[in-house]
C-alpha cells in the first residue's frame, strides 16, 4: 500500500498539528503543511504535542497551495469540509491518497471545495454544531483509509 498523505491547509493551532503529527507517525502517513501557519514550526508547544515522534515523521512544507498543487496535482485528493455533500465513509480511497483539511477557524476556502465538489467529503455530525476538532477529524479519516486497506503494515 502506498502511503496516506495528510495535508493541512494553513493550520492555526500548534497542539492540533502536533497531535496530527503523532497520528501520522504511528500510522506511517506523510504530513504536508501548507503555509502560512498560525504558529512557528519550532514552537515548543508543537514539538511537545508531537513529543518523541517528531523525528519519525515524514513532513513536507509548502509556501502556498499553488506550490503544493504544482508538485502533487495529479494525485488522488479528497477535500474535507462541513459544506460537502458526500460522506467520508462512502469513498473508496486509492493508494497514495491525499486527504486535505482546512484551517481550524474556517476550514478550506469555499471556492476550493466548490471546484472539487466531486471529491469534497464531510464527516457526519449534528447540524447544530460547527465541526469536530481538526486532529480528531484527521484521525477518523486516516483510520477509515487504513480500515479499507485491512490495516496493512500495522500490528
Amino acid at each position: 500500500m502506498k502511503r496516506i498523505n495528510i495535508v493541512l491547509y494553513n493550520p492555526e493551532i500548534p497542539q492540533n498539528t502536533g497531535n496530527i503529527s503523532r497520528t501520522c507517525a504511528v500510522t506511517g502517513a506523510a504530513l504536508h503543511i501548507i503555509r502560512p501557519t498560525g504558529f512557528e514550526i519550532s514552537d515548543r508547544t508543537l514539538k511537545r504535542a508531537g513529543l518523541d515522534y517528531w523525528d519519525k515523521l515524514d513532513v513536507t512544507y509548502y509556501d502556498s497551495f499553488e506550490e503544493f498543487m504544482d508538485i502533487h496535482g495529479g494525485s488522488p485528493m479528497y477535500f474535507f469540509s462541513a459544506h460537502a455533500d458526500h460522506s467520508y465513509a462512502d469513498v473508496e480511497y486509492p493508494d497514495g491518497v491525499f486527504l486535505i483539511f482546512g484551517r481550524e477557524s474556517v476550514g478550506l476556502p469555499r471556492e476550493l471545495v466548490e471546484e472539487n465538489s466531486d471529491r469534497a467529503i464531510r464527516i457526519p455530525m449534528l447540524p447544530t454544531l460547527r465541526c469536530l476538532n481538526l486532529s480528531n477529524s484527521v484521525a477518523i479519516a486516516v483510520y477509515e483509509v487504513l480500515r479499507q486497506k485491512g490495516f496493512a503494515d500495522l500490528t
